[in-house]
């Protein structure tokens, strides 16, 4: 049985996945992805990732191309948004194959393996928009925030 307290919630084994999967992604693109874990949001999931974005400083990179993965361990639910650089760059729908990607994984309590594949898909997207530069420097933690 999966505990739902955020810093309880993925194993030593499946913390150390989801920041690999950051870190290969990153590769690929400037682009910036953090996943962040809270227990239960109360209000629309989106609207209060849209807060928690701007709280732990998604806005703060150069290029304006950071991505969220929003989960709320107690209810499960959970929101990918990225910010305006890339919201004035992509098509509508941009995350919808990945919002799917973490949904069947999800399904079958695999959150761990949702996300790492939703992030690998991310850099894989971003990197039409966003591509690696020489001197791209990591500009936000790749380390899951509570």
């Amino acid at each position: 049985m999966r505990m739902a307290y955020p810093r309880f919630f993925f194993t030593k084994k499946e913390k150390s996945q989801i920041v690999a999967a950051i870190q290969e992604a990153e590769k690929n693109t400037s682009g910036e992805i953090r996943v962040h874990l809270q227990y239960r949001v109360r209000e629309p999931v989106y609207g209060h990732a849209q807060k928690v974005f701007q709280r732990i400083g998604m806005t703060k990179t150069a290029q304006r191309n950071g991505v969220l993965i929003f989960l709320a361990t107690g209810n499960k639910k959970f929101a990918v948004l990225g910010d305006v650089g890339i919201n004035e760059k992509v098509p509508e729908g941009f995350w919808n194959d990945v919002v799917q990607i973490m949904r069947e994984y999800f399904k079958q309590n695999k959150f761990a393996e949702g996300i790492s594949e939703a992030v690998l898909r991310i850099g894989e997207k971003l990197k039409a928009y966003f591509p690696y530069e020489v001197h791209d420097k990591n500009e936000l933690s790749d380390q899951i925030s509570y």
